[in-house]
């Protein structure tokens, strides 16, 4: 059964909730997004995929981290983050003394580009819906945006990401902070320490709800 949080975000954005006796049970709907992700033919993506990667993570978490698209990787497994930006993702989410399993953790496509290329506008657009249900579903109580992509994706703006972290925004009521994604910190561990002043800024926000 969906909870009151689950429900205010669905109304927000205009998603029908189901109501009386017929509304399956929160697992039926989570199994029923699934099948439609997997066979989703909404865009060319589905032309060039292994498979679709759905998400993973606990439904109820108060966590939930947004990435671009599936890389190389993913695309092969079927599970977000499972490479070396993974890798490090794991390792920021033990210094906040959480695992993979207390988070949830999608991206915006479902599906990956053809040579780890930028999402195009038409690919978000018509992916984006299947990650608000997942969103409204866990109810979590912070975003986490990680990258430029996720972040411009989730607040309808072109404003680089520099101008878009060390604030606090909100989508479908859901506080959101916006951090680097990890390959970049791969590439740049300079800015790993700014990347951890995000997480604490979301970590304040989890333990003041």
């Amino acid at each position: 059964m969906l909870d009151a949080r689950a429900r205010r975000a669905l109304a927000m954005m205009e998603i029908p909730v189901w109501q009386g006796r017929a509304r399956p049970p929160a697992a039926d709907v989570w199994t029923e997004l699934a099948a439609q992700v997997k066979e989703c033919r909404l865009c060319a993506l589905h032309e060039t995929r292994s498979q679709t990667v759905f998400g993973t993570g606990a439904k109820d978490a108060r966590w939930f981290f947004v990435g671009e698209a599936p890389g190389a990787d993913e695309d092969r497994l079927g599970e977000p983050f499972v490479g070396r930006a993974g890798q490090l993702l794991n390792a920021m989410l033990r210094a906040l003394s959480l695992v993979r399993e207390d988070v949830y953790i999608a991206n915006v496509l479902k599906c990956r580009p053809p040579r780890n290329r930028d999402p195009e506008p038409a690919e978000v657009q018509q992916c984006l819906p299947y990650l608000q249900k997942q969103i409204a579903l866990v109810g979590p109580a912070v975003l986490v945006a990680l990258g430029r992509i996720a972040a411009q994706s989730l607040l309808a703006t072109s404003a680089p990401l520099g101008s878009l972290r060390e604030k606090v925004h909100h989508y479908a009521g859901v506080p959101l902070i916006v951090t680097y994604h990890p390959a970049y910190l791969l590439r740049s561990p300079a800015d790993k320490q700014h990347a951890w002043a995000d997480l604490k800024r979301a970590q304040a926000l989890v333990n003041h709800e």
